[in-house]
């Protein structure tokens, strides 16, 4: 494998490794609620209503996972059969996961336990407009799309994905919550849910930029 091949899945290996810790989460969830885990009162909302955290959990793991590897320029050029498939599949579980989410902040109960017990009204409109931001940025993407407006739908499916892997990047962002618990509180759990998705749209903003510049040179 060569030097440009090599940093060709860089990106798509980052993203992987991004996605691990809230799919294994997920995945120890959909255990719960399909072994007959015993239910506590912090559970309990998830086994009353276990159809909108199953849609959300499936769906967003599909979606980070076979969404990095839409990042790889070679396999949409190589394979562009599979990118579009891949990325029908992705739009249908990003508004999945978007909606089963927008549906969970708006009707499940606050959690009993650290960190969600500190979730508070901040954070609920924080979690509402990112959940509307991503189902809009999917619906302009695939509209672009139709268009044939290549840039474009590519512009608005990177900050669909940022948007969708906050869950990803908000384990790195809950550092310093476990590390200095003196600082727990409802603001600094809104701040540490807010960084997650705020650092991942600004790499998104920086992307989008870069090819935005890359596509000016080649017009020049």
């Amino acid at each position: 494998m060569n030097s440009s091949s090599k940093s060709n899945w860089l990106i798509p290996a980052g993203l992987i490794v991004l996605s691990v810790v809230p799919a294994l989460a997920g995945t120890i969830r959909l255990i719960q609620l399909g072994g007959g885990a015993e239910i506590t009162p912090d559970n309990a909302r998830f086994f009353a209503s276990p159809i909108p955290v199953v849609l959300h959990i499936v769906s967003a793991t599909i979606f980070s996972f076979v969404g990095a590897f839409q990042f790889n320029s070679n396999l949409r050029r190589n394979a562009p059969n599979w990118h579009r498939t891949a990325g029908k599949v992705l739009i249908v579980c990003g508004l999945v996961s978007a909606v089963s989410g927008l549906w969970m902040t708006q009707f499940y109960p606050r959690g009993l336990t650290s960190p969600a017990s500190f979730d508070g009204t901040s954070l609920y409109f924080i979690r509402l407009l990112v959940g509307a931001a991503m189902v809009l940025s999917l619906c302009f993407g695939f509209a672009a799309i139709r268009r044939r407006e290549i840039l474009n739908h590519r512009t608005w499916m990177i900050r669909g994905y940022a948007l969708g892997l906050g869950a990803g990047t908000q384990v790195f962002t809950h550092i310093p919550w476990f590390v200095f618990p003196g600082i727990q509180g409802e603001l600094a759990r809104t701040l540490c849910m807010g960084a997650g998705w705020t650092i991942n749209l600004a790499v998104a903003e920086w992307i989008i930029w870069r090819l935005s510049q890359s596509g000016r040179a080649v017009r020049g």
